[in-house]
This record gives C-alpha cells, sequence and structure tokens, in this order.
C-alpha cells in the first residue's frame, strides 16, 4: 500500500475549537448530573428511589441510541463531510439541553436523552476531524488532547453545575445550550471541511450499524484484535464512573465533598497525562509498546486500589492512573493507521459504539460484584472488587496486545 499524501494542516482556530467541543461535550454532560435527582423528583413526584431508577432509565437510553446510532453517524460524515455533521449536531444538542430545562415530564425527558443519543456525534466526528488533519505519526499525540480536554470537562462540569443549581434546579440546562449555541456559532465560522472528493465514500446503509460496521471495519488487517482490547478496556476503566463514590464511602467512610474531591483529582490527573504524557511516552516507546505499558500500569493500579485499606494511599494512587491513559490513544493511533483514509468516520462510530456498549454493561457489572462483597453474607468484605475484576480484564487485554497474529508467522509488533 502506498503512503497517503500527509494532511494539510489546518487552521489553528479550527483546532481550537474542535477541542473546545470535546471540552464543553464533558462540561455539558457533567453540569447536569448535580441537579437530575431534584429534577426528576420535581417532574415525577417520586421519592428518591425511583427517581434513582429514572435517573438509570435515561443514562441507558442515551448510551443504547448512542450504540445503534454512532456508525451512521460516521458513515454520514464520511460521505457528507465532518463540518455539516459536527454543527448539526451541535445544533441538536443546544436544542436538547433546552427541551430538558423546560421539560415538565418524565417522558420528555426521556425523549431529549434518547434524541441525544442518536445525535451524540461531537466526540468521534471531532477524533475524524483530527485524524484528517494530522500525519499519523502525530495522531496519538492529538487523540491525547481530545482526552485532556475531555477530562478537564469531567472536572469542571460538575463543579458549575453544582454552583448554577444552587441558583435554580434547571439553571445548568440553560447554561449548557448556551455554550452549545456558543461554540455552535464559533464553528460555522472558523470550521473547514476535511473530507474531499479525493476521500469521500458513498454511504452505504449496510455499513451504518454496528454490526454493518464491524464487518466493514474488522476485516482490516489487525483491527479485530484491537477492536477487542478496545472494548475490553473501556468496560475496565468504567469502574471509576461505576462504583468510585460507593466504594470511597464503603472503604473509608467519604462524604459527598470527599468523593467529589477525588473525582476531581482524578480527572485533573488524566487531563495532565492525556496532555502532557502521552506525545512523550508515544515518541519514546511507539504506539505499540506505549499502549502496553499503559496496560500493564492499570493492571496495577487497578489491582492496589482493589486491595488498599489506606485512603491516603489510594489518594496519593490516584495521580500515578494517569500514565495508564496513554492506552486509549495509542490504540486510536493505531487503528487509524490502519484504516483508509475514506473510513474514518466510519471507524471513528464504531468506536463510540463500543463505547457505548461498555457504558451500559461496566455499570451492571461492577455494581453487581460491589453488591456481592459488601452484602452482609459476603464470603468477605471487599469493596475494591470491582478493580480486581477490571485488573483482571486489563490482564486479558495485555494477552491479546502482545499475541502473535494467528495467521501470519510475522513478528509481533513489540519485538
Amino acid at each position: 500500500m502506498t503512503a497517503a499524501p500527509s494532511p494539510a494542516p489546518a487552521p489553528r482556530l479550527a483546532l481550537t475549537f474542535i477541542l473546545i467541543t470535546v471540552a464543553l461535550d464533558a462540561i455539558g454532560i457533567g453540569l447536569i448530573f448535580p441537579v437530575m435527582p431534584d429534577l426528576i423528583e420535581s417532574v415525577t413526584g417520586l421519592g428518591l428511589g425511583p427517581a434513582a431508577l429514572w435517573s438509570g432509565a435515561l443514562a441507558t437510553s442515551f448510551a443504547v441510541m448512542q450504540f445503534l446510532c454512532g456508525p451512521l453517524v460516521g458513515a454520514l460524515s464520511d460521505r457528507f463531510g465532518r463540518r455539516p455533521v459536527l454543527l448539526v449536531s451541535l445544533a441538536v444538542m443546544a436544542v436538547d439541553y433546552l427541551v430538558m430545562a423546560l421539560a415538565g415530564t418524565i417522558w420528555l425527558l426521556l425523549a431529549a436523552r434518547i434524541v441525544a443519543g442518536t445525535a451524540a456525534a461531537t466526540v468521534s466526528t471531532a477524533t475524524a476531524f483530527i485524524a484528517d488533519i494530522t500525519p499519523p505519526q502525530d495522531r496519538a499525540r492529538r487523540f491525547g488532547l481530545i482526552g485532556a480536554c475531555f477530562g478537564l470537562g469531567f472536572v469542571l462540569g460538575p463543579m458549575i453545575g453544582g454552583l448554577m443549581a444552587t441558583l435554580d434546579p434547571r439553571a445548568p440546562f440553560w447554561a449548557a445550550a448556551a455554550m452549545a449555541t456558543a461554540n455552535l456559532i464559533l464553528g460555522a465560522a472558523v470550521l473547514p471541511e476535511t473530507v474531499t472528493d479525493r476521500i469521500r465514500r458513498p454511504f452505504a446503509l449496510a455499513r451504518a450499524n454496528p454490526l454493518g460496521a464491524l464487518r466493514s471495519v474488522g476485516r482490516l488487517p489487525g483491527l479485530r484484535r484491537l477492536l477487542a482490547v478496545f472494548l475490553l478496556l473501556a468496560v475496565a476503566m468504567n469502574v471509576y464512573p461505576s462504583i468510585w463514590a460507593f466504594y470511597g464511602k464503603a472503604s473509608f467512610g467519604w462524604d459527598t465533598a470527599m468523593v467529589g474531591l477525588s473525582l476531581a483529582i482524578y480527572g485533573i490527573s488524566f487531563a495532565a497525562g492525556q496532555a502532557l504524557l502521552v506525545g512523550p511516552l508515544i515518541r519514546a516507546f511507539g504506539e505499540p509498546r506505549a499502549a502496553l505499558f499503559g496496560m500493564c500500569v492499570n493492571v496495577l493500579t487497578l489491582t492496589a486500589l482493589g486491595l488498599l485499606t489506606s485512603a491516603p494511599l489510594v489518594l496519593a494512587l490516584i495521580p500515578v492512573t494517569a500514565l495508564g491513559g496513554v492506552t486509549t490513544p495509542a490504540l486510536q493511533s493505531l487503528m487509524s493507521r490502519a484504516t483508509p483514509e475514506n473510513a474514518q468516520g466510519e471507524l471513528q462510530g464504531l468506536l463510540s459504539s463500543l463505547t457505548a456498549i461498555a457504558s451500559i454493561l461496566a455499570p451492571l457489572m461492577m455494581t453487581a460484584v460491589f453488591s456481592a462483597f459488601t452484602a452482609p453474607g459476603a464470603p468477605f468484605h471487599l469493596p475494591g472488587a470491582p478493580f480486581l475484576l477490571s485488573a483482571a480484564l486489563m490482564v486479558v487485554c495485555v494477552a491479546l496486545h502482545v499475541a502473535p497474529p494467528r495467521a501470519s508467522r510475522r513478528p509481533s509488533p513489540l519485538a
């Protein structure tokens, strides 16, 4: 295969817009976390327990639609371009936040989350845009910047939402709508189109669904195993949002403020690691070895979190977990290199679907394990058991990553 020509550099404002978009996407999600219990209780008239069930239904509906529609949005961006898909997605998200701000029934909230999940194309399309404008050797570093912006938004969103909720429970939704609208205006002004006729791909309905996209992308050499590793990694690392608050309370008696502080430390560490460590690690080790390094760090840190009984040691360990964050951008870069230029959107849409699967499966798995090992009749009390399960999944990732290809005698890329 001949080398593809290097992408033309994007205007600085366009790259800035993409990174702001990712950060605002995470901020918009985090903004509404603190007010969801009060909002659902107000529109349903139910207590906290039933409201929590409705909250789970809203989150699941978003993830399911993201799973179903991720490849569709990716295929549309390969055909019609990143610019229209990204701008339409931002417009839909702005309207969605307005609907949630005005919603008077739980069914309208549910419909809004379904629509939001359908149009949740910002991160995957932004990542495809980055792949379009970045030479293959620099993609891991740029993907790391996307992770850094998402991590920063993860920290800022709940903080801003909690403060605004003191004014009014619906204030965070108005704020999220305003930010999405302002970013839409910026994008309309500065975002160029990166899908040219040379790489434009015809739209095919057979590929615009998770199974079709998996078959299409999975046929590319070496990608099937990388996709499996990516999915297992996503499930394993979802242990943090799934049980961290419960883990802190059961293990160390943390209150809400302490849980929030620990999550802020995690988010800041993750963002700093993505921005400052991914590039140097990739340059030092190369993508395959950098991914392996991150997996091994994850095995060690997840095991430690599963066994530690000292709160100060856990807090001290949190920044170390940032080293494991190199795995995702390294894997994304490896998969992007192996994917033709005209299928970058399809690849990112498929990765969005796999991330959604992890968002559905991980909370069910991790909370079930936590419940089993903290119940009164448990064989032994181990609140960190979900982290040990995640460590085991990471060991499987390592095994898949280093195993030689079955149908080839060529040396491993780690050799």
